[in-house]
Order: C-alpha cells, then sequence, then structure tokens
C-alpha cells in the first residue's frame, strides 16, 4: 500500500490501495475514494467500545476495503498534520483523540500513566493510547510537528498538550513549576511534562486546547445582566 500526505495544514492522507489491502480509520475521516473501495463498520464488542470511549474515538471504526485497484482519501478533522508511524519497528505512544487510520495488524491499546497526576496535570490526559504489533499508523498533530531524539537519561520539559508521541522506550513524569509568581502570573498552569529518553518525542506547535481558546477570545459572547 502506498501512501502520500499533503495539502498541510489541511491535510489529507491519500492512499493508494491494492486489491485485498484494507485500513481502519476514525469514523468521518474518509473524504473521498475510488468505487473498488468497500467499507464495513466494526464495533469491537462490548470491551472495545468501552476502551474508544475512554480514549475519546468514535465508538466504531471505519474498515476499508479494496475489491480492485483504487484510491482512499482520509481527511484530517482540524489544521494541522498527519505523522505516519512504522509501528513494527518499535510501539509508539500518543495523545488520545489522535488516531485517524491504521494498517489492520496494528494493535491499539489504552496506556495508562505510571501516576494518575502524570495525566492530570501533564495536559496530556491521565489516558493515552500505545500502538503496537505490525504496519502502519497515521496520527493527528495539532499544528506543525517538531522531532526530538532523546539519548538515555536525557529528559525535555514540555509545557502542557505540546507532547503528541513518543517512542514506547520513554518515559513521562510531571514536574511541578516553582513560583507563586509563575505560577499565577505566568501563565503556563501549575505543571510541565518531563519526558526522559531513550527514544523520539513528536511535539505539537498548537494543541487544539490552546487554537480553541485563541478562536475563543474572537467569539461574540451574550452580555450579563
Amino acid at each position: 500500500m502506498k501512501y502520500e500526505i499533503t495539502k498541510q495544514p489541511f491535510t489529507i492522507l491519500r492512499l493508494q490501495m491494492e486489491t485485498g489491502e484494507s485500513i481502519k480509520c476514525q469514523s468521518g475521516a474518509m473524504a473521498w475514494m475510488s468505487p473498488t473501495i468497500q467499507m464495513e463498520t466494526k464495533t469491537g464488542g462490548f470491551g472495545g467500545m468501552f476502551k474508544k470511549m475512554l480514549v475519546g474515538e468514535s465508538l466504531a471504526l471505519n474498515h476499508y476495503y479494496a475489491d480492485g485497484q483504487g484510491e482512499l482519501v482520509l481527511a484530517k478533522h482540524s489544521p494541522g498534520d498527519i505523522i505516519a508511524f512504522n509501528i513494527g519497528q518499535t510501539p509508539i505512544i500518543a495523545q488520545k483523540t489522535s488516531f485517524l487510520a491504521a494498517t489492520e495488524n496494528v494493535n491499539m491499546d489504552i496506556y495508562l500513566h505510571e501516576k494518575a497526576g502524570v495525566g492530570f496535570f501533564g495536559g496530556e490526559g491521565f489516558i493515552m493510547q500505545k500502538y503496537s504489533g505490525s504496519g502502519y499508523a497515521w496520527l493527528e498533530i495539532d499544528g506543525a510537528v517538531d522531532v526530538r531524539e532523546l539519548a538515555a537519561g536525557e529528559s525535555l520539559v514540555i509545557d502542557s498538550g505540546y507532547v503528541a508521541a513518543m517512542e514506547g522506550t520513554c518515559t513521562m513524569s510531571i514536574q511541578r513549576i516553582k513560583g507563586f509568581t509563575n505560577v499565577v502570573m505566568g501563565g503556563e498552569g501549575l505543571f510541565n511534562t518531563v519526558v526522559t529518553g531513550p527514544g523520539k518525542v513528536w511535539l505539537q506547535t498548537m494543541p487544539i486546547s490552546s487554537l480553541a481558546m485563541s478562536l475563543y477570545a474572537y467569539m461574540p459572547h451574550p452580555s450579563s445582566n
């Protein structure tokens, strides 16, 4: 299966599928496709639906099968980028709701931080998603992406929400911002996320929460009586 990621920041994933190939993707991701591509919606049973609910995915995934050679185009839900990950090389831990599509042999499961506080205060969510198995996964990135490769024991301090994904060899913890004035006036919240290597970290430049807050300032608000 060949793929192309293009049209940033209104990004699309263009898949050239051969007969017999298939993928699974998030509900509503399909933009257009050839008549040779067929769709089937699967829930994965009650357990699968519960996991999807926890990570913020749609409760059912759409599976697309190629009855003949054809094209399937998936579109990102908001401005930003799409990143392809070869899951066979190393498991990937990603922010919840980032899943766009994957080949059938990619396993998706819930990833819980070692400490609940990492998720609640680190801005990534207590629950993230782990991708393992073999094949490719395509994940949505908010804004542009910057990739850092950390050596063993090397750490990076990251503002809340900017961690898009990391290799499964990395670990995550939280760091409290020191100083009352820094906390109250700094606008950075109470905690930063600390990712420690070895492994790669994918950073996103515009978390969807930050984009929403920026747009909110320009929206009309009803006057209070």
